[in-house]
């Protein structure tokens, strides 16, 4: 590609990322410091239109499959955590089924989100974990909310990642994923590294699309 588009600097790292495919009026940009794919940010759809497509979502405590899906998460981050510990489900949409899972984990876990609940007196503390479930392929600034979600970790506490990992460019254009408007970054297994020797962070990966991160003591 060329012209004005051909370089954006990367929002995670700053890196100039070259644009590498264009879909429709979405152009994708890869960095090649901390590998995260993201959209161009002209191409970001509002935060009207981004709760619209929020509120298609249809998420229930009592869905097996849907507890199943976040089981990835809950258990091997329960099995890093001792009751009684103090959590954030960060980015909980509307429908906060993980911090129900981990409150019957006995954690005590209170819930923010810019759209469904939006009580930033839970931004003003810090916590013994934090998840962010299927939340961080939306983060239009992800270098801001990455330094945000650390500073609420207590030292030694644990960062809960799920999302859908960038296996390579070449599967990312058939990609399904990438295809929600409201998806404008993908991180990679690269990004993870990038993250964990960038803030000094233990990283553990138990399934394909979960991250463990811990902050050291």
């Amino acid at each position: 590609m060329s012209g004005a588009f051909s370089q954006l600097p990367c929002p995670l790292c700053s890196t100039s990322a070259p644009a590498f495919f264009q879909q429709r009026d979405r152009v994708f940009h890869e960095c090649p410091e901390c590998r995260l794919i993201f959209a161009d940010p002209a191409s970001h759809v509002s935060l009207e239109r981004e709760k619209t497509e929020y509120d298609l979502h249809r998420n229930h405590p009592e869905d097996a499959g849907y507890r199943r899906f976040l089981s990835r998460l809950a258990e091997p981050l329960i099995d890093r955590l001792k009751p009684g510990m103090e959590g954030l489900d960060y980015g909980c949409g509307p429908g906060p089924v993980l911090g129900l899972m981990l409150q019957e984990a006995r954690m005590r876990v209170a819930a923010y989100d810019p759209i469904y609940a939006p009580d930033s007196s839970h931004l003003s503390r810090q916590y013994d974990f934090l998840t962010c479930t299927e939340v961080v392929e939306h983060f239009r600034e992800p270098a801001a909310e990455w330094a945000k979600m650390l500073a609420l970790v207590r030292p030694g506490g644990w960062l809960g990642i799920m999302t859908q990992p960038v296996i390579s460019r070449e599967r990312f254009v058939n990609w399904q994923y990438k295809n929600d408007p409201t998806h404008v970054s993908f991180h990679a297994e690269a990004s993870f590294d990038w993250i964990a020797r960038q803030y000094g962070l233990l990283l553990e990966r138990p399934a394909r699309d979960v991250f463990l991160l811990r902050k050291r003591q």
